[in-house]
């Protein structure tokens, strides 16, 4: 999330013409790449990715669009949004939790000031699948995490075939877990965001 900001180290009088550089253009224009917090302004484009990734698979949103504007409204800095060209291309949404364990009522909840982050949705572009942003978007989201104060841990629950997947990022296995979603079971996965050594490129601590 940062900005590159063009600039000349000599200063010209200002009755010279000279051509805009194309350095200078661009900063007129959308970055090529951007990591970002949502807000509820990305609803909609939140709301289209996740319906079309999951709709599909299983027939059912982790989270509806009003659970979006809900959680964007109130905890917009647990989210993360990946943007090419000023288009949404993968994000995820988190909420806060404070019990050890996810329950039902985690799904719509936000306890504001815990300990513990909830990451309800995953969900890519489908035109931009296939090419590792899942896992690259995760990495920065989960660096981002280590940065908001008072955070220690990360859970999250998914269906069997993508434990390997969270586990390649650092998750455990924690069991089952007792939230069901139309008849679906998932594992409960952990993720400790302190007391491991890791790498703090482009983490902006």
């Amino acid at each position: 999330m940062t900005h590159q900001v063009s600039y000349s180290p000599f200063l010209k009088p200002f009755f010279l013409k000279t051509p805009i550089s194309p350095l200078r253009q661009r900063r007129h224009t959308l970055p090529a790449s951007e990591f970002r917090n949502l807000t509820p302004q990305d609803a909609i484009s939140v709301f289209e990715i996740e319906r079309e990734a999951f709709v599909s698979v299983s027939g059912e949103c982790p989270l509806n669009l009003d659970d979006v504007l809900n959680f964007l409204g109130q905890c917009p800095e647990l989210s993360l949004g990946w943007f090419e060209e000023g288009q949404l291309v993968a994000f995820i949404i988190g909420s806060g939790w404070d019990k050890d364990r996810l329950a039902q009522e985690a799904m719509t909840q936000h306890v504001p000031d815990s300990p513990t982050v909830h990451i309800h949705v995953l969900s890519v572009h489908r035109h931009c699948r296939q090419q590792g942003k899942g896992s690259i978007l995760l990495w920065r989201y989960l660096q981002y995490l280590r940065c908001v104060p008072g955070l220690r841990r990360a859970l999250l629950i998914c269906e069997d075939f993508l434990v390997p997947f969270y586990r390649k990022a650092g998750f455990k296995k924690r069991g089952p877990s007792a939230i069901s979603i139309s008849n679906m079971r998932f594992q409960e996965m952990e993720y400790m965001l302190c007391g491991q050594a890791y790498a703090r490129r482009n983490s902006g601590c």
